[in-house]
């Protein structure tokens, strides 16, 4: 099975995990303190699942785009974004064979427990830049570094958490600056706690 297959089936139960409901509650509080959101901004959710982040982000900002592989998982944000009658909230999916192509061009580009599964880091992170608007902002959140034991199956896991600073080096080579970090949420699991990061940072402009 696949890392989209397995998204896919696991869509329709993935909000019934608290934990998962508190991280992104977290994590976009967290962002809000961090950086200046505004009802102008455009964003992208990068990774969305079922849109936990992008409907928490989504009343402080203009529009908020959730990004997946998986179509199940966009299924069940459109299906919220229906229920709700929102107006500013898009979807579309991702294709890795394609390299994550993304559409349009962002003020700020968030995403949180999506780049652990991600093979190679650097051109996602040249992507990124490229589609944001100058000053645009990254707003990234992941597991610091484990020791494999937080997926029950690695085999679709690029990466056991992330160092902080090997990952602020890698914004910084991609042209980002203004590199901040903190820890957004400690997710507990398996009896022991996971921290998670947030870790912020601006394009450079041309």
């Amino acid at each position: 099975m696949t890392q989209t297959q397995r998204f896919d089936q696991e869509a329709a139960t993935w909000d019934e995990n608290p934990r998962r409901v508190r991280l992104a509650k977290e994590v976009a509080e967290t962002i809000a303190r961090r950086l200046p959101l505004a009802r102008n901004l455009k964003v992208l959710d990068f990774g969305c699942g079922t849109g936990l982040l992008t409907l928490n982000l989504q009343p402080l900002v203009g529009t908020i785009t959730g990004a997946d592989t998986s179509e199940g998982m966009l299924n069940v944000l459109r299906q919220k974004v229906r229920g709700q009658s929102l107006t500013n909230v898009d979807a579309f999916q991702l294709k890795p064979d394609n390299d994550y192509a993304i559409e349009g061009t962002y003020d700020l580009i968030v995403s949180s427990m999506t780049l652990h599964h991600v093979q190679d880091l650097a051109p996602l992170f040249r992507r990124f830049r490229d589609h944001l608007r100058d000053h645009g902002w990254v707003a990234l959140a992941d597991l610091d570094t484990e020791d494999g034991t937080f997926h029950q199956d690695n085999h679709d896991v690029f990466h056991l958490g992330f160092e902080r600073s090997a990952f602020k080096a890698q914004l910084q080579d991609a042209g980002f600056t203004s590199l901040t970090e903190e820890t957004a949420f400690e997710n507990r699991r398996n009896g022991r706690d996971y921290p998670v990061f947030l870790i912020t940072g601006r394009k450079q402009a041309h």
